[in-house]
């Protein structure tokens, strides 16, 4: 496997947009997304008095965590839970939910150890089982295939996947699936050889990476548990404290900023000449919108060619309007 899929993405950018946050005693970082650990080892080696709680629903990524983070001791704890469960476990570690933690970082998507393992299905170069599950639990890949219709299945490759051939590939699944269920991805992918026309095939990567992604953000409902995860993040951090969210999809890169939209708006009438005293935005935009990897980072680390990185700083301990209706 290339070393480019071990390169945590934009490390050292991710690392200085924290680092501001963590220079104070008793910091501590949530890492949302922990993964092998890249970032947080970063963070626990330049930052000396941070403090990091990682948080995984893969077990087996956990355990290799854990085992790479080690000589850092009870500076770094593992938790197994899907990230919108952010407030519970900030709480279970004895910490406010709300303004309880200096920084929260999200670097979305697949981790290497999960593309690297070929049993876990989330890679079409090699035959695997359908699987894709981030955890241990809920619906496979093959399910998905296996049980929904070709309207459902269209509207997952479509929006999840950007695929333009989404419904020709439904209703081709739907009418193998007839003759024998999926189980295989080396099967799926000599269906979408088949139904993705040459000249398509010819741009845009490999013809089985959007059905993929999309499978993938389908059986893990990653949409949705952003759009729940990312407010409570904003209302988590303390002030002085930061929210970087590294994204590689557009879909995702659009909930982010909706999100830190919502809470660093001014929200007086736009003719007002003077903003009120307490009518300020409790936080503040960190980047000048979302910013990408440089040509010599994406030589060096392909994954680095969508990602859009964007950071939010608390400003103040007024009430966040993050979680308001219409918020993402």
């Amino acid at each position: 496997m290339s070393r480019a899929h071990h390169v945590p993405v934009l490390l050292d950018r991710v690392v200085s947009l924290l680092a501001p946050a963590l220079d104070h005693d008793g910091a501590v970082l949530v890492d949302c997304t922990l993964g092998l650990g890249g970032h947080s080892e970063a963070v626990l080696e330049r930052c000396s008095q941070a403090r990091v709680i990682g948080i995984d629903r893969d077990p087996q990524a956990l355990a290799r965590s854990r085992e790479r983070l080690a000589p850092y001791g009870d500076r770094f704890v593992g938790v197994q839970a899907v990230y919108d469960e952010i407030a519970d476990v900030v709480a279970d570690q004895g910490l406010p939910r709300v303004a309880g933690v200096a920084g929260v970082l999200f670097d979305l998507g697949v981790s290497s150890m999960q593309l690297d393992l070929p049993e876990r299905g989330f890679a079409y170069a090699v035959d695997a089982p359908l699987d894709m599950r981030m955890g241990d639990a809920g619906p496979t890949a093959a399910d998905v295939l296996n049980t929904y219709s070709a309207a459902e299945l269209a509207r997952v490759l479509k929006e999840y996947g950007e695929e333009r051939m989404a419904r020709r590939i439904a209703d081709a699944v739907v009418r193998e699936r007839e003759r024998e269920p999926f189980t295989s991805s080396a099967r799926l992918v000599e269906l979408l050889y088949d139904v993705i026309p040459a000249p398509a095939r010819r741009t845009g990567g490999h013809p089985a990476k959007r059905t993929f992604q999309a499978l993938r953000m389908e059986v893990n409902d990653e949409l949705r548990v952003l759009q729940r995860a990312i407010p409570a993040a904003i209302d988590a951090i303390e002030v002085g404290g930061r929210v970087v969210v590294e994204s590689y999809h557009s879909l995702e890169d659009r909930l982010v900023k909706r999100a830190f939209a919502a809470a660093t708006r001014l929200d007086v009438p736009d003719d007002l000449p003077f903003v009120p005293e307490g009518a300020e935005p409790s936080y503040r935009l960190v980047t000048r919108g979302a910013e990408q990897a440089t040509p010599e980072e994406i030589e060096e680390n392909p994954r680095a060619a969508s990602v859009r990185l964007r950071a939010l700083e608390r400003t103040s301990h007024r009430p966040s309007t993050s979680t308001g209706k219409g918020a993402v």
